[in-house]
C-alpha cells in the first residue's frame, strides 16, 4: 500500500499562477512520453510516485498522449485508483484537447462539440469527476474564438474543470482569448508555450501579454527535447529520441556547431555546481516570469535532478551574459 513521503513538501517551491489564487510547483511532470500503452506501467508508476514524493503536485496530460492516444490518461487513472486516491486534493491534474483524437469533423480543433466530447472522454479515462485545468491545446483557425472560449467557460460552469488554460497561442491570440474569458467570468489561469535557452520566442511579446493579463505560464521542452542535457554530448545513442521516429527531434537538430555550444554551457553549469539540465531549468525559472517548468522523465534521476534545480535559481549578471554570448 503506497504511502506518500511525509517530507514531500520540504524541498519544492511553489508560485502563484498569474493573478489567481492557485500555486503550481516550480517543476511539473508531463506524461507526454513514457506513460502510454506501449510503456511499462510499473515504470510509469514509479516515476509518478517519485515525483509526488518530491513535492511535484502537478501532472500534465492531454487527450492524445500515449501512444496509443488516450492511453496516458488511462494509465494515470489506474494509478489514481490504486495509489493516489487518498491524495486527490493535493494534486493538480490537467488535460487538453485540440489535436487529432478521433475520426470525423469533431475529433480535433476547437468547436464546442469537440471540446465537450473530449473532456467527457478524458474524465472517463481517468475516472475523475473533474480536472483541475483544462486547456485548449492549439488555436483553431476555422472556429470563432468566441465559440472556443465559451466552450471552456461552459466546461468550468458544469464542474468538469476548475480552471482553463491555453497552449500554443500567439501573443495577440492570447490577449483576445483572455479578454473573452474575462468577460464570460472564467479568467484564463495559465498558458503553456515552448521555452528554453535555445528557443526564446516567447520573450518577443508573449511573456508581456501574460503579465498584462494576469496569466501564469508553464513552459514545455525547457531542455529542448534533451539537447540541453548530457544526453547527446557523445553522439546519438540508439535508444535516444533523436534516433527514433520523434517528429520533434531529428539528428540534424544535433549539429556539431550546436553541440559545441552545449559543451560550453555544460562547463558554465559545472562552474555553478549544476548539471546542464539543472541550469537549463533554473534559467527558464529565473526572475519569476515563468510559473512552472514542465519536464518529461524516463528515469528517476531525471526527476531528482529537476527537483534539485529549484535550489539554484539565482544567476549573476555575468553568468547570464555568458549564456547569451555562447548562444549568440
Amino acid at each position: 500500500m503506497y504511502k506518500a513521503d511525509d517530507k514531500r513538501y520540504d524541498n519544492m517551491l511553489y508560485r502563484w499562477s498569474g493573478k489567481s489564487g492557485l500555486k503550481l510547483p516550480l517543476i511539473s511532470l508531463g506524461l507526454w512520453h513514457n506513460f502510454g500503452g506501449i510503456d511499462s506501467y510499473e515504470k510509469g508508476r514509479e516515476l509518478i510516485r517519485t515525483a509526488f514524493d518530491s513535492g511535484i503536485t502537478h501532472f500534465d496530460l492531454a487527450n492524445n498522449y500515449g501512444p496509443p492516444a488516450g492511453s496516458a490518461e488511462e494509465m494515470f487513472g489506474r494509478l489514481l485508483q490504486s495509489d493516489l486516491a487518498p491524495y486527490r486534493d493535493e494534486l493538480l491534474i490537467s488535460t487538453k484537447a485540440g489535436y487529432y483524437m478521433w475520426p470525423g469533423p469533431y475529433g480535433e480543433w476547437g468547436s464546442k462539440k469537440s471540446l465537450t466530447a473530449s473532456i467527457d472522454q478524458s474524465l472517463r479515462r481517468m475516472n475523475l469527476d473533474y480536472v483541475d485545468i483544462f486547456y485548449h491545446h492549439r488555436p483553431d483557425p476555422n472556429t470563432p474564438l468566441e465559440e472556443t472560449m465559451s466552450a471552456l467557460d461552459g466546461i468550468v460552469r458544469q464542474g468538469k474543470a476548475l480552471y482553463v488554460g491555453l497552449s500554443n497561442y500567439k501573443p495577440e491570440e492570447t490577449r483576445q482569448a483572455s479578454r473573452i474569458l474575462k468577460a464570460l467570468g472564467t479568467p484564463c489561469l495559465i498558458h503553456q508555450p515552448s521555452y528554453s535557452m535555445l528557443n526564446r520566442t516567447i520573450e518577443a511579446g508573449l511573456l508581456d501579454v501574460l503579465e498584462e493579463e494576469g496569466i501564469g505560464s508553464i513552459v514545455f521542452a525547457p531542455l529542448q527535447h534533451g539537447i540541453l542535457s548530457d544526453r547527446y554530448l557523445n553522439g546519438i545513442a540508439a535508444d535516444s529520441r533523436a534516433a527514433g521516429p520523434s517528429p520533434f527531434l531529428k539528428p540534424q537538430d544535433i549539429s556539431e556547431e550546436r553541440l559545441e555550444k552545449v559543451r560550453r554551457l555544460t562547463d558554465l553549469a559545472n562552474a555553478r555546481g549544476q548539471k546542464l539540465a539543472q541550469m537549463a531549468l533554473a534559467w527558464v525559472l529565473r526572475r519569476g516570469r515563468v510559473t512552472s517548468a514542465l519536464i518529461g522523465a524516463s528515469k528517476i534521476s531525471h526527476i531528482e535532478d529537476a527537483v534539485e534545480a529549484v535550489s539554484g535559481l539565482e544567476f549573476s549578471e555575468e553568468e547570464l551574459a555568458a549564456i547569451d554570448s555562447i548562444l549568440a
